[in-house]
């Protein structure tokens, strides 16, 4: 924190955040506090634990982008939220931009074009916090007007270990929610993909065309799975012709909305 105005404000602020621990205001005073030294829009406090939706812990959205952004990501596109993936338990607690955890193709993949563009977010900043080996807490900082410029980066760096121990601190019982939900999806995304597209009555996909299609809707390039999975990007565009055959879809786009429909037939 660079400015001595920001180390006064942030002194106070956390004060105020310890006033709060356990408290139903927590979050609202956390990232209160959090904005008195870098300011953005919108927050969104999500906790994830294994093959459990996710809670939402906290937001301060307007109605319409909560729709968007906390009751439709709720409903199956959190699969694909790379920070949902990086943020799987147990974790290294660290804080992320969003891009830096995104694979090479998710600015042109369907989940950002499908999906996250009606966020309307210019960049999303995420603060992963391990709470236990099963559970862990992210506290995403939006803004939507412009980017976080490294010396914003710089400052949400520093503030990270007050805000994770107050998180892990406030939020320690969070594993006795999740226990107490069914889960609601199996606990690997190419078991979902198998399940969803098997309720279509179509063709089942092979093993290995659902772990492609799994790299196709998170935003992998033919060239990035083929790396991950040890085979050619040739071999990567064959299964995804095939893929396509199967299911009866012609592009990503139907792909990725075949994907939801079905894990709305799932339940």
């Amino acid at each position: 924190m660079t400015k001595k105005i920001q180390m006064s404000d942030w002194f106070a602020a956390s004060a105020e955040v310890m006033d709060a621990l356990g408290q139903a205001e927590f979050a609202r005073v956390l990232t209160g506090a959090m904005r008195r030294v870098v300011p953005f829009e919108f927050t969104v406090v999500f906790a994830y634990s294994r093959d459990r939706r996710p809670l939402d812990l906290y937001d301060d959205f307007p109605d319409a982008k909560r729709r968007v952004m906390v009751d439709d990501y709720q409903e199956g596109p959190y699969l694909l939220d790379p920070l949902y993936q990086h943020s799987a338990a147990p974790t290294d607690s660290r804080v992320v931009r969003l891009r830096d955890l995104a694979p090479d193709r998710f600015y042109q993949g369907e989940y950002f074009r499908n999906y996250y563009v009606q966020t309307g977010l210019a960049e999303e900043v995420g603060f992963i916090v391990g709470i236990d080996e099963n559970v862990s807490v992210v506290i995403s900082a939006m803004r939507a007007s412009k980017v976080f410029s490294a010396r914003d980066f710089r400052d949400l760096e520093e503030m990270f270990p007050f805000v994770a121990a107050a998180a892990r601190r406030h939020w320690a019982d969070l594993g006795t929610q999740f226990s107490d939900r069914p889960p609601s999806t199996p606990p690997r995304l190419p078991q979902l993909i198998e399940q969803a597209f098997q309720g279509f009555g179509r063709n089942l996909l092979t093993p290995r065309e659902a772990e492609i299609v799994e790299y196709v809707l998170k935003g992998h390039s033919a060239e990035a799975t083929g790396a991950a999975l040890g085979i050619s990007p040739g071999t990567v565009r064959i299964h995804r012709r095939n893929i396509y055959a199967k299911l009866r879809v012609s592009s990503q786009g139907e792909l990725f909305s075949s994907f939801i429909a079905s894990l709305a037939d799932l339940g």
